[in-house]
């Protein structure tokens, strides 16, 4: 029996987790990306790119495809498609699993302002410096783009308007050193980094430089997720509830109410 999986990722973790249940006999496995992006990394198996069209577009697509296990392994801060997920899941009974890295934790040396948004960062700004690296991605932008302070903003593409006045935007692709990063304050004359607390070791060097030349970092706290689904921090333990997770009794998981 073929089990069909969703992947709803974006992530190395995403990736590698495609890529395990690829090589997987009894798999078949669908990884679905956001579409930011004119040229993501493909994971293996199949891709579909851009949005379901919220919660029911996300039903039809499950139901259709037959879908048996759905797998949340967004950005942490996704929080519109894992609410999707959620709801999408319960309404057809199809067992979800989150994969979430851990977040960050503040050591020796660490100056570290934690705020709940966007917009606490940038209220805070002003106490801490007037050059800012801003690395929170390109959808907390507009809250920065009345602000009076320097930006340098780092991106895979242009990132869309409005931006702040008084910006640099450079293009380049991760992941990048500790070396390359406080090169790059150091280039830059940044005073203080901003970021989401992301997790994981792909985006930490930031964070590391900062200590060593003694930056302030602000720190955006993450969405709650969606409650009462079941997450695990790692893709070995992704494949382990992929190996034990059943289907719903009495009908195959995805399948229109009453089919049997």
């Amino acid at each position: 029996m073929t089990r069909r999986v969703l992947i709803l990722g974006g992530t190395a973790e995403a990736r590698a987790l495609a890529t395990e249940l690829a090589t997987r006999p009894g798999y078949a496995v669908t990884s679905s990306l956001a579409g930011r992006l004119a040229e993501p990394a493909r994971p293996a198996g199949e891709t579909r790119i851009g949005g379901f069209g919220g919660v029911a577009g996300l039903v039809g697509w499950l139901r259709e495809n037959g879908t048996d296990m759905l797998v949340d392994a967004t950005h942490p801060f996704a929080a519109r498609i894992s609410a999707h997920a959620a709801a999408a899941a319960g309404q057809l009974d199809v067992p979800l699993l989150a994969v979430r890295r851990p977040g960050w934790t503040a050591g020796p040396g660490d100056r570290w302002h934690r705020v709940p948004d966007a917009a606490a960062a940038a209220a805070l700004l002003p106490e801490l410096g007037e050059r800012v690296f801003l690395a929170t991605g390109r959808g907390d932008l507009p809250v920065f783009a009345s602000s009076d302070l320097w930006f340098l903003l780092r991106a895979v593409e242009p990132p869309p308007p409005p931006l702040p006045a008084r910006c640099t935007v450079l293009l380049d692709r991760g992941p990048f050193g500790v070396d390359a990063e406080r090169a790059l304050l150091t280039r830059y004359r940044i005073d203080v980094v901003v970021a989401r607390d992301s997790g994981g070791s792909a985006t930490a060097a930031k964070l590391t430089a900062a200590r060593d030349l003694d930056r302030p970092v602000v720190l955006l706290d993450r969405p709650s997720p969606p409650p009462d689904v079941p997450a695990v921090a790692t893709v070995a333990d992704a494949l382990a509830w992929l190996t034990s997770a059943r289907t719903p009794p009495g009908r195959p998981a995805g399948a229109p109410d009453g089919a049997r």
